[in-house]
């Protein structure tokens, strides 16, 4: 099983991570995709003691819309930072998280509406999926995409909360759907209803960590080995063995990030 979106070059696994690794091995959980900050020199560092210490890691690298704001006396800025980045990583297989998240408004609409163009411009260019970030921006979010052809690269909705017609916009315009540990909780219901009907070979599974704890880890620091949580409680609601969702999630990520 492989966790498709994680942050384990965060500040919150610095102090023990190679248990962490440890743990997500034991449980069978084989690689992830660990998300990195372009802006943020400190968590790229890190990102590198990450990809030594799990060789089933492999990275996405973006500029979040909440540090947008940091490009915005230059719009080409986080084109060039991204460049830069992924020149310097290897093991890098998309752009991301970038999106639009109206919710908190850390950075200026306009901002990060400008820096997630660049961001789809610039995958285009290199061939690289894209990992969404959207909260309360949906009608933009999917304006801007298709605005900017991203179909052409795709990628994945990640952590979506969305309803179902929201899930039927995105696989329309071609893009997978990762489910997180939301899905465990019991009043997602409208998350339910997608997880039973997402195409299977559209869905992928994640953590989101340190993010999301599932259920019956809530209110803790959430860590990849619990993805496997995230894939039972689809296959219950689908009424599948586990491993039918890890299969094909696993398929999914290869064909999408080609690890």
């Amino acid at each position: 099983m492989i966790d498709s979106h994680c942050h384990l070059a965060g500040e919150e696994f610095q102090e023990d991570l190679q248990p962490v690794i440890d743990r997500a091995v034991g449980a069978g959980v084989t690689g992830a995709l660990v998300i990195v900050d372009a802006l943020d020199d400190a968590e790229c560092e890190r990102a590198r003691r990450v990809v030594a210490a799990w060789s089933g890691v492999r990275v996405s690298i973006g500029v979040h819309p909440h540090a947008a704001g940091k490009c915005a006396e230059d719009d080409a800025q986080a084109e060039r930072v991204v460049v830069t980045r992924l020149d310097e990583r290897p093991e890098a297989r998309a752009i991301g998280e970038i999106g639009l998240d109206y919710h908190y408004d850390f950075s200026p609409r306009p901002v990060q509406h400008a820096v997630f163009r660049a961001q789809i411009r610039l995958a285009r260019r290199r061939g690289l999926p894209i990992v969404i970030h959207t909260r309360e921006a949906e009608d933009d979010t999917f304006r801007i995409l298709t605005e900017e052809s991203a179909h052409e690269v795709g990628g994945v909705f990640h952590c979506f909360t969305g309803d179902r017609a929201m899930a039927q916009r995105a696989l329309d315009l071609g893009f997978h759907l990762s489910l997180a540990g939301i899905v465990t909780f019991p009043r997602a219901t409208e998350l339910h209803e997608v997880a039973k009907r997402v195409p299977l070979d559209r869905l992928l599974v994640e953590t989101d960590s340190p993010f999301l704890a599932p259920v019956p880890h809530r209110g803790t620091r959430n860590e990849p080995a619990r993805v496997v949580r995230v894939a039972e409680t689809i296959a219950a609601l689908r009424d599948v063995p586990v491993d039918e969702i890890a299969e094909a999630t696993d398929a999914n990520f290869r064909r999408l990030f080609r690890p």
